[in-house]
């Protein structure tokens, strides 16, 4: 028996790069799912939601408030937008799951915020949206985070692990039976924000950092960072690159090409250290950071591993891909959340349905 579902994942990541959506039919034949994406876009985020999603740790109650209706509605009107650049009848999609937008993300205190609310996006589109995927599993204990791990396991379990490189660098892989994933280091989000500072997007190809003097000693500092000795099921936000990686590339004596040159060389190492801790031979890298051609280099030099890059489309769109899928097993009430990746009291089906 073949079930057939055709969904829009929408994802946008903290690196601020834009809002990845992604047309898929996915068909699930006996107990394997398999996905189609049928069409894709990314569209940047202009000016003045840069300055809107910045992360600001001190938005009032009501700013925030505001902030999530009126980033659901952008992203209804960007989600018929889409339909109409790519000619997509509207009555042929099934739901739409949406990942949002991060702004706070604390576990440990009991919450976590991904704005751009889901009711407003059903209203503008007038399609089933699913979202708000991570709250229910820091209720259970859990992390909220990583989500893709079941989005790996079912769509990707021909590699051993499967490692992004988006605005936080993470892995998933499986163990004893188990899927084990995790938050390994920040990457974009902060690679972006320095390359920002020199009025630049985002540090083409590695380019900038290839040419920066790596300064040992801001190395040595990054490295130290209790973070990397912490045991799995573990993920990282805004506030902890704030407190912990911020005040570390602060000098205003340093010039940008060496900052960019050390926290590529910092994050490079500790991917490295993950991928030669667990046995794994087969790796898909995904993510804005596979395009990253320096970071890509001192990964391969520093871990020794075969990283196997897809093709374009998988490597901008497998978030919203996975994101997409997680939306149809909610739809089916089916688990989409594991436990052994994000630390939760059990596995179970997360998000909320507005239809």
């Amino acid at each position: 028996m073949t079930e057939t579902y055709r969904a829009v994942g929408l994802m946008s990541g903290t690196s601020l790069d834009g809002v990845d959506l992604v047309d898929v039919l996915f068909q699930k034949i006996e107990d394997k799912w398999n996905y189609d994406i049928l069409n894709s876009n990314t569209y940047p985020y202009p000016e003045n939601w840069l300055t809107r999603l910045t992360f600001n740790p001190h938005l009032h109650a009501s700013d925030l408030l505001l902030l999530d209706a009126e980033l659901g509605i952008y992203f209804g009107n960007l989600i018929n937008r889409f339909f109409s650049d790519h000619h997509i009848p509207e009555k042929d999609i099934d739901l739409i799951a949406s990942h949002g937008h991060t702004l706070f993300h604390a576990p440990d205190k009991g919450y976590t915020c991904q704005i751009g609310h889901g009711a407003h996006i059903k209203t503008v589109t007038g399609i089933t949206t699913i979202c708000d995927f991570r709250y229910q599993d820091i209720a259970l204990g859990g992390q909220g985070a990583p989500l893709v791990p079941i989005g790996d396991d079912l769509l990707f379990s021909e590699y051993n692990a499967r490692l992004n490189l988006g605005g936080f660098a993470n892995i998933s892989y499986r163990e004893n039976g188990l899927s084990i994933a995790f938050d390994i280091c920040p990457l974009n989000f902060v690679l972006n924000d320095l390359a920002r500072q020199t009025g630049k997007a985002f540090d083409e190809n590695g380019n900038m950092g290839r040419n920066g003097r790596l300064d040992n000693e801001l190395l040595t500092s990054l490295n130290k960072i209790s973070y990397y000795l912490e045991a799995r099921q573990k993920t990282l936000g805004a506030e902890w690159v704030m407190k912990n990686i911020e005040p570390l590339l602060s000098q205003p004596e340093t010039e940008i090409k060496s900052k960019l040159r050390t926290f590529t060389e910092h994050a490079a190492h500790q991917i490295s250290n993950t991928l030669q801790k667990i046995e794994i031979e087969t790796i898909l890298v995904t993510g804005g950071g596979a395009y990253n051609d320096f970071l890509m280099e001192r990964i391969r030099k520093l871990s020794g591993k075969k990283l196997t890059i897809p093709e374009p489309q998988l490597i901008e769109f497998k978030e919203a891909l996975v994101f997409a899928l997680l939306g149809v097993l909610r739809l089916r009430n089916e688990i989409n959340i594991l436990s052994s990746a994000t630390g939760a009291a059990h596995s179970h089906s997360s998000g909320i349905i507005y239809n």
